[in-house]
């Protein structure tokens, strides 16, 4: 995965299990990976040690910060890609509901009950 975010540290905000997945929602995020994250939410399939899927609110270029400050992107084996940008991104609650529904979607977990665990 070429994009991952390069963590160094991070504070969990939230945990999440997900079927055989457990996501955490980080913020306070150092990465050494250049960009700027406000969260990331990473999904780990239960057995392996590095997650498949990352969510991440990251500070939008000043170009792009007309349609927002904050870029939704998802990250995985076969993409890194910006799916919206809007100041929203930037607020925990909103950023946690879309990065689990998208997730789900990605991963093929819809018929998973989402349980927040901490």
């Amino acid at each position: 995965m070429q994009d991952r975010p390069v963590i160094k540290t991070a504070i969990p905000k939230r945990r999440y299990q997900i079927g055989d997945f457990s996501a955490s929602l980080l913020g306070e995020v150092e990465t050494g990976d250049g960009r700027n994250y406000r969260y990331i939410l990473a999904f780990v399939q239960m057995g392996h040690a590095q997650p498949s899927l990352y969510v991440c609110s990251e500070h939008a270029p000043p170009a792009q910060a007309d349609d927002g400050r904050y870029g939704l992107r998802v990250i995985n084996e076969v993409m890194s890609e910006v799916v919206d940008t809007a100041d929203r991104w930037g607020d925990l609650d909103a950023f946690a509901e879309k990065g689990i529904q998208l997730g789900v979607q990605a991963l093929g977990l819809r018929q998973e009950q989402v349980l927040r665990i901490m």
